[in-house]
C-alpha cells in the first residue's frame, strides 16, 4: 500500500511540475502572438486552441500523470543515471502521444462533442497531436535533467554529513 501511495504521489507530483511548466509556455505563447503578430500559423493556432493560454497547464498536469505511468512501466528499477536522455524523451513522446488520444476518448465515452467544430476528430487529433508529442518530449528530458540534479545534490549533502 506504502508503495502504490509513493508512486500517485509522484505521478501527481509530476503532473503539477508539467503543469507550470505548460502554463509558462502557454503565457510565452500569447505573449510571441502579440510581439509577432504577422506570423502565418497564429490564425490556425488560435482556431484549434481557444482557451486562455495558461489553460495548458491542464493538458500539462494530465500529460505529467500519462508520463509518470509511462515511465513508472518503462523505467522501473533503474536510477536517473542510467536513463539516458533520448530514452526519456522518447518516453515522454509517447505519453504525448497518449495525451493526444484523450480528446478522442472523451468524444467516444460521450463527455465531449464535435457539435461546434467544422474539422473530424481525426483531423483535431491530428492537428494536436505534434505539439503535445514534442512538448511532452522536452518536458520529460526537463525533468530528468531536474531529477538528476536534485539526487546528485542529495548525494553531495550525505557525503558531507557522512565526511
Amino acid at each position: 500500500m506504502k508503495q502504490w501511495l509513493r508512486r500517485l504521489r509522484g505521478a501527481v507530483g509530476m503532473g503539477l511540475i508539467w503543469a507550470a511548466g505548460w502554463a509558462l509556455v502557454g503565457v510565452l505563447i500569447g505573449v510571441t502572438s502579440k510581439v509577432l503578430p504577422g506570423l502565418p500559423f497564429w490564425d490556425s493556432f488560435f482556431d484549434v486552441f481557444d482557451a486562455p493560454l495558461p489553460a495548458l497547464a491542464i493538458p500539462g498536469f494530465v500529460g505529467g500523470v500519462l508520463f509518470a505511468v509511462v515511465l513508472g512501466t518503462a523505467g522501473r528499477r533503474r536510477r536517473f543515471e542510467e536513463l539516458s536522455l533520448p530514452r526519456f524523451a522518447a518516453w515522454g513522446a509517447v505519453g504525448g502521444l497518449l495525451l493526444s488520444l484523450v480528446p478522442a476518448v472523451l468524444v467516444a465515452v460521450g463527455l465531449a462533442s464535435l457539435e461546434r467544430s467544422d474539422l473530424g476528430l481525426w483531423q483535431i487529433t491530428a492537428v494536436i497531436s505534434a505539439p503535445l508529442i514534442l512538448l511532452s518530449a522536452v518536458s520529460a528530458s526537463v525533468s530528468l535533467l531536474l531529477a538528476r540534479r536534485a539526487e546528485s545534490r542529495e548525494l553531495l549533502e550525505a557525503g558531507e554529513d557522512g565526511g
